[in-house]
């Protein structure tokens, strides 16, 4: 069985409620139901966008690595210990988790050498 489910990619919106309404009214996606009112997960079939209100000045939430890739896996834990041999190569600070995230995902975040963040996210 594979493990990588889906890519999905992070959208920064300066309306999430617009974004939002455009997906799931006009392109036919599905809002997940989630307790946050800055951030959305909307999908159809195997195609997932990761709606985030914009609130810094270039569109990123301010204090926070900006989110682009998020590639789904069904087991991150398995992903990491495949990957780990060369993940322990990277310069300190390169790799975080797999951590339990409180909005129900448990994430294995690494950054590339260009400075772009990647993560492989499971439902918990």
């Amino acid at each position: 069985m594979s493990n990588f489910i889906r890519i999905t990619p992070f959208m920064h919106v300066p309306d999430i409620e617009a974004a939002v309404a455009f997906f799931v009214d006009i392109l036919s996606f599905t809002r997940h139901p989630l307790p946050f009112s800055d951030y959305a997960y909307v999908w159809r079939e195997t195609a997932a966008f990761r709606l985030l209100q914009n609130k810094g000045d270039d569109g990123a939430p301010p204090g926070n690595r900006r989110f682009a890739y998020y590639i789904d896996v069904a087991d991150v834990a398995a992903l990491h210990a495949e990957l780990k041999p060369k993940l322990d190569t990277l310069p300190d600070g390169d790799v975080h988790g797999p951590v339990d995230q409180v909005y129900g995902q448990r994430e294995l975040m690494i950054l590339a050498p260009d400075g772009n963040l990647i993560v492989f996210g499971q439902g918990i």
